[in-house]
């Protein structure tokens, strides 16, 4: 299939409109809100800080953290689903099929109904927690059996992760109703009301596996040409899909653990980007990190509109988005089966 930008100097060019494009929307989710703020005095804010400043004050305190988050949490979510879909060959893989929002979400109310938590911060380290254990879970049982660890096995594995802590969430909310109020914001995924304070302690286990993933581009490439003919090219392939596996983990589980539940955006994204670059993953992980980003970010900002003055969740906004492509890409799916 002929791709958009097919030559590396192509390529290449398109990463610095993907950065430019970046930065621009970084600069208006920072000015645009319930109170706009002009870009020149976002500019100043940023580079010479007033502290008697109001507008100073907000963009520093609220509208940059928030920016920060929603690009790290976007990149990380869309390189996560890149590695998913090459890991299981499925084009409608995504994080949530290794169970990892089912798992944290179900570490987050099991902790609201039975120890009474409702600090943001302690969500935050449980549900990394949970989406942790949802992932070693699914590997586990992925790779029992005697062939080891398969695409198919591991589809089914997530599916199964996935309802049974869906099923243990929905049974706990019906004995506690009141702990769905302290979380419904959470479960619904936002960045607003996030802090650094909540994203410095995980960012050291996002940023170690992005940077891994820059090495994994051409293992890649070779694992999507099969299992045999990557081991007879001399790959351990188990070990590339494990390494696949705890990077999937670390990046989507950090991210549900900081931001709450946010679909789609690692279903999307990777195929945006193979319909710009193609399928080699030594630019379809650079191009997700920031095509990720700057789609997180323009959702956010959307969410911050779409009732004013209230706030829409961002994962709300990004299932709007979402559920048209995953229904395009379930019916393409199914067109060349027939």
């Amino acid at each position: 299939m002929e791709h958009l930008l097919s030559r590396p100097s192509l390529k290449i060019g398109g990463l610095f409109v993907c950065v430019s494009l970046f930065v621009v929307s970084f600069m208006l989710s920072i000015a645009l809100g319930q109170t706009t703020i002009p870009l020149q005095t976002t500019f100043d804010a940023l580079f010479n800080y007033d502290e008697s400043n109001t507008e100073h004050i907000i963009i520093t305190t609220s509208r940059t953290t928030r920016a920060i988050i929603a690009s790290v949490i976007g990149a990380n979510l869309a390189i996560a689903g890149a590695l998913m879909q090459a890991l299981t060959k499925n084009p409608l893989a995504a994080p949530d099929i290794f169970g990892i929002n089912a798992g944290a979400l179900f570490f987050i109310v099991f902790s609201a109904t039975f120890f009474s938590i409702n600090s943001l911060v302690s969500y935050m380290w449980i549900a990394f927690l949970g989406a942790a254990v949802a992932g070693v879970l699914v590997f586990f049982l992925g790779s029992v059996g005697r062939d080891g660890l398969t695409p198919i096995k591991i589809v089914l594995a997530g599916s199964a992760i996935t309802a049974l802590f869906v099923s243990f969430t929905q049974g706990l909310l019906v004995i506690d109703e009141q702990a769905i109020q302290s979380i419904l914001f959470w479960l619904a995924g936002s960045v607003a009301g996030r802090s650094m304070d909540m994203l410095l302690p995980v960012l050291p286990f996002m940023l170690g596996a992005s940077f891994l993933t820059f090495f994994l581009g051409r293992p890649i490439n070779i694992l999507m040409s099969g299992d045999d003919v990557a081991k007879g090219l001399g790959q351990r392939t188990v070990f590339v899909k494990v390494m696949i596996g705890v990077i999937v983990v670390l990046l989507a589980g950090g991210s549900v653990a900081v931001a709450g539940s946010i679909g789609f955006i690692g279903l999307i994204v990777p195929h945006m980007v193979r319909g710009l670059v193609g399928p080699d993953y030594r630019w379809v992980i650079p191009f997700s990190a920031l095509i990720g980003a700057i789609l997180l970010l323009l959702a956010d900002i959307a969410a911050r509109f779409v009732i004013m003055p209230q706030e829409m969740p961002i994962g709300v906004m990004t299932a709007v988005i979402g559920a048209p492509f995953f229904v395009y890409i379930a019916r393409r799916g199914l067109s060349k089966n027939d």
